[in-house]
């Protein structure tokens, strides 16, 4: 259970977390340059993570960048970055080390992309069977699903509900964002035979 604040400067981003059992608290430097903030790999590798690596689009140099400069400006020592564009399998994805847990953070937000994000992740789970994936996205349209696509690809879904780890609250995480946004939170596995 955490509590999180963000400070906005003119260039980048401060979250400061607490958990609020142990009132223990870190704090996340991230560049304000548009995608790949990287976010959610900085804190693991801040909470301790032996190696971390993020990636994001490799078509998109600014977004790679833009991790490096998160990464730098926290001082992240243990954190490599590869591009990778989902349902493309470059040497860059193919030489990925063994992976336990794959945070995966809003990924499902544009429909068309939605089987190659999947395809990537099977792919992932195939190749490290005991990992898992741990995913959040905004539901933007409840006519959307990845059901049919996990069954193609063998993967097997449970919901994680936000109140778990007090997060369902209208302004998650003190985020500031207008209206009301549904979060979901998955965690993703390869489906055992039989």
């Amino acid at each position: 259970m955490a509590d999180m604040c963000v400070e906005q400067f003119a260039q980048e981003k401060l979250f400061h977390f607490q958990d609020i059992r142990t009132r223990e608290q870190l704090s996340v430097k991230i560049p304000q340059l548009g995608a790949g903030t990287a976010l959610p790999g900085l804190v693991a590798a801040l909470c301790g993570a032996a190696d971390v690596t993020l990636s994001d689009n490799s078509e998109f140099s600014n977004c790679l960048e833009n991790c490096a400069k998160s990464r730098d400006a926290n001082g992240a020592k243990n954190v490599h970055i590869v591009g990778i564009t989902w349902g493309q399998f470059s040497p860059s994805l193919l030489q990925l080390k063994q992976v336990d847990i794959v945070l995966a953070s809003d990924c499902f937000y544009d429909t068309k992309d939605f089987e190659d994000v999947i395809v990537t992740m099977s792919f992932l789970m195939e190749r490290n069977p005991e990992a898992e994936i741990w995913c959040t996205y905004q539901e933007r349209s409840a006519d959307r699903s990845i059901e049919h696509l996990l069954q193609r690809w063998q993967l097997e879904c449970t919901h994680i509900p936000l109140g778990t780890f007090e997060a369902d609250s209208p302004d998650i995480g003190q985020s500031g964002l207008p209206g009301n946004h549904t979060i979901h939170m998955l965690i993703l596995k390869k489906t055992k035979p039989g």
